[in-house]
């Protein structure tokens, strides 16, 4: 995979300890940092599939997990998710 590629970065709604259902992206952030640091580009695109979060790269799905196991905010360099994901994005094709 070229170093630079444009990742679509697909997120669902999830709730929120109050309980409300909507798109949030402070669980994003560490995955979107460790993809930019790669030299990735990513666009934020909502989904209505809940607590769903998928990276397409080329047209093809290429990681997707549940938006509440990534780690809440932070760079995402100690979140096991975000090294699954970077290197799901690496071994693309």
């Amino acid at each position: 995979m070229p170093e630079k590629a444009l990742v679509t970065l697909r997120f669902g709604p999830y709730s929120s300890s109050s309980g409300l259902v909507d798109h949030r992206v402070s669980r994003l952030q560490g995955l979107r940092a460790v993809l930019v640091s790669d030299g990735h580009q990513v666009i934020l695109e909502e989904i209505l599939d809940r607590n769903t979060v998928e990276l397409i790269v080329n047209g093809e799905l290429v990681f997707r997990c549940n938006i509440k196991e990534l780690d809440f905010g932070g760079d995402g360099q100690l979140d096991p998710l975000c090294e699954e994901a970077r290197k799901a994005v690496k071994d693309a094709y």
